[in-house]
């Protein structure tokens, strides 16, 4: 899994030759945008899972704007993004108008009442096409902000566990040879 994202990860270089950025290129280049470090990496995967629930399209380009100024590590945030995909958006979509009828509390009962209040005309189906659209939008939102959250943390913590783990095995090795040292 690791090498298969280091290969397909964006470059320095790709991002420096790309002539759509080459105005902020020099931003981009910044080596402490692209080192995997305790800090930059969890800001990377929130800013990734909040760019990819808020934005439909463009939202590769949203995560890395949004890492500059976090100082985010851009990889980390760009390929997060890809957890809204053109195969699993249909999924969120109907989780995220789930999630928002839920929170707003609109069920059918409530829409087809307000709807009898508000006379007939030739426009009802665009009325309910923005109610319902209104709800998963704002089912984006929570997803994005809650996502966000939740992956800052998870991602906090498994870096923690990772870097204790190379820390523990770097000491029994050191534990072991110097157990070897001392029989000789």
């Amino acid at each position: 899994m690791i090498r298969w994202t280091r290969t397909h990860m964006p470059t320095r270089e790709g991002l420096a030759n790309n002539r759509w950025l080459a105005p902020i290129a020099h931003r981009f280049l910044s080596p402490e945008l692209w080192r995997f470090t305790r800090r930059s990496v969890p800001r990377g995967v929130a800013l990734g899972l909040f760019a990819g629930f808020v934005v439909p399209l463009g939202q590769i380009f949203l995560a890395a704007f949004l890492a500059l100024p976090t100082r985010a590590n851009v990889p980390v945030a760009t390929l997060v993004t890809f957890v809204t995909n053109p195969f699993t958006f249909p999924f969120w979509a109907v989780a995220a108008n789930r999630l928002g009828s839920f929170i707003l509390k609109i069920d059918a009962t409530t829409a087809q009442s307000a709807m009898q209040e508000i006379e007939g005309g030739r426009l009802d189906w665009l009325r309910e096409l923005f109610q319902l659209a209104g709800v998963t939008v704002f089912g984006f939102l929570v997803l994005a902000v809650v996502s966000a959250g939740v992956g800052y943390l998870v991602s906090s913590w498994g870096w923690r566990w990772w870097i204790g783990r190379k820390r523990f095995r770097t000491m029994r090795r050191r534990r072991e040879v110097a157990a070897m040292g001392s029989e000789s």
